[in-house]
């Protein structure tokens, strides 16, 4: 026979194991547009503003050798919530995105939401909901 004390922690502990586990989502990102097939794709996945400005880490990040004019990145079992991508194809693998004499990027790059903004897109521009289901996302470069 199970006391009440007994039977009151068994139902704590369920209750703190059911609360731990967050479902996971996948996330799918469609690169288009890529002009050509040289150096790296890099794909950043940011869960905060923070993470937006480079004040904090990506949650998930990839680099690819293109192959074609599109590209699929997956991210799989990230926790549900509020995130935002940005997208740099490092043409020349130089490791940064270049730029002209007054500073208009020369090599691709694109973000979340394909906002049309002559700067970098605020958090609020880019981001989205990933719900438990997951989601794709397409960006196009420019």
């Amino acid at each position: 026979m199970i006391t009440r004390t007994a039977f009151a922690a068994l139902m704590l502990a369920a209750a703190a194991a059911a609360a731990g586990t967050v479902a996971a989502a996948d996330l799918t990102v469609e690169v288009a547009d890529i002009r050509v097939q040289a150096g790296q794709l890099k794909l950043a996945v940011v869960d905060s503003a923070d993470g937006w400005d480079g004040k904090a880490k990506a949650v998930a990040g990839e680099a690819l050798t293109p192959t074609g004019a599109t590209a699929t990145f997956r991210f799989k079992d990230l926790p549900p919530g509020t995130y935002a991508v940005q997208v740099m194809h490092d043409e020349n693998g130089n490791g940064k995105l270049d730029t002209n004499f007054v500073g208009m990027p020369t090599e691709g790059y694109g973000f979340s939401n394909n906002p049309r903004v002559m700067r970098k897109p605020t958090w609020d521009e880019a981001r989205f909901e990933l719900g438990p289901d997951g989601t794709t996302v397409a960006v196009q470069l420019r």
